[in-house]
Parts: C-alpha cells; sequence; structure tokens
C-alpha cells in the first residue's frame, strides 16, 4: 500500500474540545469520566459525556439534521481549523473528487427515543416533526457531513458496532486507490443515548465505577461519546517529519459470537497482523499500541492474548478509554487521533484507572505516560460480532 497523508485531524470527547484540550488531558492523566445524569437514565453508572451539545445550533439550511449525534459532528468539525481545511481541499481537487466516510453504532437514535415520548395519546402516531431520515438513520451523519461542506463525492456510514471509525480509513482507502477520488473526511460520531446505556447495562456490561482496562479488578465498561475526524490525502513529496500517515489497515471478521469476543483473540490477531504487513512492517518495529480495551474480563483478556502471541510482553501499551469511555463507534476514529498525537508529541499515553495490571495478562502495560521518541503506533478497534479492525500510523519522515 502507498500511505496516505493525515492532512487535518480533530477530536472532541469526554476529555476536551478539539487537540489542545485532549493533548492537555492526556499528558495530566486525566479521565473525563462522570456520574451519569444523562437525561433520564437511573443508572449508577460514569460516562464521558461532552459538554455543550445541547447548545450547538445547526445551520438554518441543514435544519431537517438536527439531533444530538449531529450536533456533536458539528461541534467536532468546528474545532481546529478543520473545516476550513476541508473546504481548501474542496477548492483543490473539487467537490466532486473527495469522499465522506464516517462510523457510528446508533446514529441519531436518541431523536427516535424523544419522539416516542411524545405519540399521540390516542393514534400512538410519531410527532409531525419527527424526521427519521435525516435523524435517526445510520446514514444522516454521513449526508449531514457532506451537505455541511457542500461535497458530491461517494459518502458511506460504516456501522460494524465499536470498529465502524477504524474501517472507515480502509473504506477511504480503497476509494483513493482505485482513482475515484482524491481525498476523503473520514471519523466517527456517536452520542449518548438511552439504547446504549440500557443495552449494555441489561447485558451485565457496564461498571458502576469508572472503566478499569486490564486491571485485575476491571469489571466492566463505561460508555462514552465523541467526534473525531480526519482529512485523507496522498502524501506530499516531501513530507514533514511531523506528519502523520496512515502505513496499514488490517480487517477481520471472526463472527465468532453476537457480543463476546474469540476467546483466543484470533480475529483481532489476523487484523493486527494484515495491518502491520500492509505496512510493511514488523512487530518488532511498533512503538505502542492503543489496545482495544473495553475493561470487560473476557474483551480485554481475548485481546492481551492476541497482542501477547504477535508482540510478546515488550511493547508498551495501554487503553485510552479509562479516561474517554467507550465512545463506541466513534472509538476507532477517537484512538486514531490520539495516535497521531503520540506520535506528533512523543507520547505514550498511561492508562487512566488502572489501579494493578492483571497479572494474568502479560503485557507491557502502562499506567503512567511514557515521552519517548515514537516513528510507528497501532490502533485496535474490535467489535460485538468479530468484526475487527487494526490502523498502523507512522510519522512522516522515512517514507
Amino acid at each position: 500500500m502507498y500511505p496516505l497523508w493525515l492532512s487535518h485531524f480533530t477530536a472532541t470527547s469526554g476529555i476536551g474540545c478539539g487537540l489542545q484540550q485532549t493533548l492537555a488531558a492526556l499528558r495530566q492523566h486525566r479521565g473525563g469520566l462522570r456520574p451519569c445524569a444523562f437525561d433520564t437514565v437511573d443508572l449508577a453508572t460514569f460516562v464521558g459525556e461532552v459538554a455543550g451539545v445541547d447548545a450547538v445550533q445547526l445551520p438554518a439550511h441543514l435544519a431537517d439534521f438536527d439531533c444530538r449525534n449531529n450536533r456533536l459532528a458539528l461541534l467536532g468539525l468546528m474545532q481546529d481549523g478543520f473545516a476550513e481545511a476541508v473546504a481548501a481541499a474542496s477548492q483543490k481537487y473539487g467537490a466532486q473528487r473527495i469522499g465522506v466516510f464516517i462510523g457510528t453504532s446508533t446514529s441519531g437514535i436518541l431523536q427516535t427515543e424523544l419522539a416516542y415520548r411524545r405519540r399521540g395519546p390516542v393514534s400512538g402516531a410519531l410527532p409531525a416533526d419527527f424526521i427519521y431520515g435525516t435523524t435517526h438513520n445510520t446514514f444522516s451523519v454521513a449526508d449531514f457531513t457532506r451537505h455541511y461542506f457542500g461535497l458530491t463525492g461517494p459518502a458511506a456510514v460504516v456501522s460494524s458496532a465499536c470498529s465502524s471509525s477504524a474501517k472507515v480509513f480502509g473504506s477511504a482507502r480503497r476509494m483513493i486507490a482505485a482513482g475515484l477520488i482524491d481525498a476523503a473526511v473520514v471519523g466517527g460520531v456517536d452520542s449518548l443515548c438511552l439504547t446504549t446505556l440500557y443495552g449494555f447495562n441489561s447485558l451485565g456490561l457496564i461498571s458502576a465505577q469508572p472503566c478499569r482496562p486490564f486491571d485485575a479488578a476491571r469489571d466492566g465498561i463505561s460508555i462514552g461519546e465523541a467526534a473525531a475526524f480526519a482529512l485523507l490525502e496522498r502524501v506530499p513529496e516531501q513530507p514533514d517529519e511531523h506528519a502523520v500517515l496512515l502505513l496499514g489497515v488490517g480487517e477481520s471478521s471472526d463472527a465468532y459470537h453476537m457480543s463476546s469476543p474469540h476467546p483466543e483473540g484470533l480475529g483481532a490477531q489476523m487484523a493486527m497482523q494484515d495491518a502491520l504487513e500492509m505496512a510493511g512492517l514488523g512487530a518488532a518495529d511498533m512503538d505502542y499500541i492503543n489496545l482495544h480495551g473495553t475493561a470487560t474480563p473476557s474483551n480485554d483478556a481475548a485481546e492481551a492474548k492476541a497482542v501477547a502471541a504477535l508482540f510478546g510482553s515488550a511493547t508498551p501499551c495501554s487503553s485510552t478509554k479509562g479516561a474517554t469511555g467507550h465512545t463506541l463507534g466513534a472509538a476507532g476514529g477517537l484512538e486514531a487521533v490520539i495516535c497521531a498525537l503520540a506520535l506528533q508529541h512523543g507520547l505514550l499515553p498511561g492508562g487512566v484507572n488502572t489501579q494493578r495490571p492483571d497479572p494474568a495478562l502479560p503485557l507491557n502495560y502502562l499506567q503512567e505516560n511514557l515521552e519517548q521518541p515514537v516513528s510507528y503506533v497501532l490502533s485496535n478497534s474490535f467489535g460485538f460480532g468479530g468484526t475487527n479492525c487494526s490502523l498502523v500510523l507512522g510519522r512522516g519522515r522515512g517514507h
């Protein structure tokens, strides 16, 4: 594979809006999980809620798209000069030559939840102002994004559970390689809603305290929300040494179980191996692994086995979900941006909340930050149903 350049990127989550706040939280080893006070939810759990989402107003001509998920998307797009960068790319390449590929798991389902509270008392009809197609519909967030930017190239949403916004990097890569587009807006947006909070609770998967990935006493996830985006372009002839490049994408589907991972992490190992092979790198080349690390007993154990089988026990690794919560369909995009920051700033983020790494899991799990030069990183995103994706990112020097 020829590399692709993340010419611009941004992230908004419970630890901050934009790169500056995100980097500051990582450097301060500070988490963003708070006791859940979202909407009418009555659960003893912690969430990574983004402040100010409800105050965001969509442009008048896009009012039909109004829902929490698209408001969160817009809040994310407003950070770090990202919107201006996409506008410049549109001028450079043409609006029809830029694709939009967004990952989400539940899209705007909260809008439907709210609409059901306002059903007609006799007819049961949903309110007339509820527009499923531009709010709840899975495609809504990509449709909103392309309309916001005035882009007319290919647009698609990937909804493969928690690997969704990692897999969009692969979708964009294939489109660019095929010559169908010259650049792509990729990313992930998932917002808090009752479906995921009560749904994961019904599965017995949420923790009553801030989640503790890979801790010996880990007991479940903390749900978060996020919007993360990157602009992918071909690599310039002389990339800056701080340029972040997409070097490899590995995807697999082990289909072991609807909600449990393969106990040996078979699909996860395949995805990591394929990402390394595409990048032309070996396991020893990786300076850091951003683990999927959901903090459930089975997920972390399976991932640890897969990582150990491929990398041994020396490679520094951590899960940043202890800080952000599990942002579900946005996790892959958010953690790719965190990895890009790690590359640019020589920062390996220690896992927040993890007090005693599980001695049964043979990993070099970072509890505290490390500052050192970073050349290559691997980011893992593994979803329900055994849908797995790993990304290899590297710095521009030497490519």
